[in-house]
This record gives structure tokens, C-alpha cells and sequence, in this order.
């Protein structure tokens, strides 16, 4: 069984009853109910489909959120080889929440750069729910670095509600830290390619997908800051984030529209979590098909950088 979110409620209700049918039968309690779970199944396969067809800003964002759609690492496994990953930032500590190394991308060396929000309780403490701090984004610059040196091309996996606003990471250089990464992602002579997978917030998501090209799955969000946080600046009241979130275009689908994003990568109907390998596949091919076009390009990939973002809000 899914978890299933508010606005799922009816494709939820089906699917329970399929659910106890399928243990009337293997128990031996009932008749033959293969035709009823059949005609259950359609039913909540057409559920599912009309109730992620017509997906709000705001249900997008639960989406977005859920806690079983497929993470970084779940990515990193999946699509990369060889994966080494670096600790540190070599002036103050580790920041679990960013994964950061190199490893082989069908065949050939790639830099890794990502936010891992974990899978459970345990995991998602150790991560710090994908919510980096300076160190964090320090030894995402030390790992642009190395790319730089070694020419070697730069994948960003972005999922966070934003960089971590504790004080400590403000004493550190909360601000100076993002800055730094979002410029070095900028100035890089060696292509880059960033896909939002899950949330992408704030500075803490713009720090690593100032990128070349910049994909999103097609129920992820994107945003300068989160519907609640915008909720609680314009409105004084957190509770109308669903308002928020209509009115800041944060869908993959406005963003596309408004040039923001290169492309969408799609979903399985019902979301990545129901169908994981699919979109982790279909990520894979994307970020494949992205590195040959740059190659093919043949422009200079900080001139092609520079001209992507300087067009965002001209050409409308």
C-alpha cells in the first residue's frame, strides 16, 4: 500500500478494497472474485488518471514532498558506477545533507552533486532533510573544483525545501556559502546539467542547478521560496499556501512556459513513487541526451551558461 495523500482519498478507498478481496481469495473465505478485483482495478486506474490529470500547484507540491518518491541516492544507485563520495569541506566539517563525488556515467567520468533527504525517520535526521549548510554548499565547491581541473562534466540532483536556516549555519556564512556555489556553477568551462527530482527551494536549490540545462520531473516544484514561507510574508498566514503556490508559478509546466527550464521529464500517472525505476530511467536518458546536444553544440559551455540566464524574464 502507497501513501496515499489527501486529494488521493478516492483512488485510496478502490485500492483498499482490492486489497481486502485479494486476502478474502488467498485465504480461501470467499468465491471467486477475480472479475470483481478486475473491474476494482479499472476503476482505480481511471481514478488515478483523472485525479492526476488535472493536478493544482498546490497538489503538485504534495507530490513534490512525498515521502516515498525516489531520492538522490536512489538516482546515484541506479544510473551512476564506480560512485566515489567526498566528506568535508576541508574548513569546517561534513554536511550530510549534500552528496557530493564522481563516479562513471555510462562508462564515462562524471561529478555528482546532489541533496539527499533520506528515506526514514533515522536517515531523514542524518540528512537533515535535505536542508544543507554552508559546509554543504563548500564542498560542493571543492568538487567543482575538481571537475574544473580534471574537465570532467557536472550533474546536479536537486531536492530540498531550501538551505538550512539554523543560526549556526548563519554564524558560518549561510549566504556567502550559496553565493559562492551558485558562482562557481556559473563560471564552470565544463557542461553541467541540473534535474529538480523533488523539491527545489530557494538559494539552497539555485546554489547547485545554475546549469546549462535544467530539467524537471514533471511533478516537481521550483521556487525562490516555499508556498508556506510566501504564505507567511504576503499574508501573515501560513495556512493559505495553497494561494501561494497557485500564484508563483512553481510547476515545471509554468517554468517551462516562461523559458526558466530546458524540459520535463515525465512521471509515471499516480507520481515517481509509484513507479521509481521508470523515472529514474527516464531521468537517465535525459541527462544523456542533454550532454550529447551541449557537445553537439559546440558553443562554449560558460558563454552558453551566460546567455541562458541573462534571457530568463526577455524573451517572454
Amino acid at each position: 500500500m502507497y501513501n496515499y495523500l489527501d486529494f488521493e482519498k478516492p483512488v485510496a478507498d478502490l485500492e483498499g478494497q482490492i486489497l481486502e478481496l485479494k486476502k478474502l481469495s488467498e485465504s480461501g473465505e470467499a468465491v471467486d472474485v477475480a472479475d470483481e478485483i478486475a473491474r476494482l482495478e479499472k476503476r482505480s486506474k481511471d481514478a488515478l488518471l483523472e485525479v492526476y490529470r488535472a493536478l493544482t500547484p498546490w497538489q503538485k507540491a504534495q507530490v513534490a514532498r512525498h515521502p516515498d518518491r525516489p531520492h538522490c541516492m536512489d538516482y546515484v544507485r541506479a544510473l551512476f558506477t564506480e560512485f566515489t563520495p567526498l566528506a568535508g569541506d576541508r574548513a569546517f566539517g561534513e554536511d550530510e545533507a549534500v552528496v557530493a563525488g564522481f563516479a562513471r556515467f555510462k562508462g564515462q567520468p562524471i561529478a555528482i552533486i546532489g541533496q539527499e533527504k533520506g528515506n526514514d525517520t533515522q536517515s531523514r535526521l542524518k540528512h537533515n532533510f535535505g536542508m544543507a549548510k554552508p559546509e554543504g554548499y563548500r564542498k560542493a565547491v571543492r568538487v567543482l573544483d575538481l571537475a574544473e581541473r580534471f574537465q570532467i562534466p557536472v550533474v546536479s540532483l536537486v531536492d530540498t525545501a531550501g538551505a538550512y536556516p539554523g543560526i549556526g549555519a548563519e554564524e558560518r556564512g549561510q549566504a556567502e556559502a550559496i553565493a559562492r556555489s551558485t558562482s562557481k556553477c556559473l563560471s564552470l568551462t565544463v557542461p553541467n546539467i541540473a534535474v529538480i527530482i523533488g523539491e527545489g527551494g530557494s538559494g539552497g536549490a539555485i546554489a547547485i542547478a545554475t546549469a546549462n540545462l535544467v530539467y524537471m520531473l514533471e511533478h516537481s516544484i521550483y521556487s525562490v521560496i516555499s508556498p508556506e514561507g510566501a504564505a507567511s510574508i504576503l499574508w501573515r498566514d501560513a495556512t493559505r499556501a495553497r494561494d501561494a503556490a497557485t500564484n508563483m508559478k512553481i510547476t515545471a509546466q509554468d517554468l517551462r512556459q516562461l523559458k526558466i527550464i530546458d524540459g520535463i521529464v515525465a512521471e509515471p500517472v499516480g507520481g515517481a513513487h509509484r513507479s521509481p525505476e521508470t523515472v529514474i530511467a527516464a531521468t537517465g536518458e535525459v541527462i544523456d541526451n542533454g550532454f550529447r546536444d551541449l557537445a553537439e553544440s559546440g558553443q562554449d559551455y560558460r558563454e552558453h551558461r551566460r546567455e541562458k540566464f541573462l534571457a530568463i524574464g526577455r524573451n517572454l
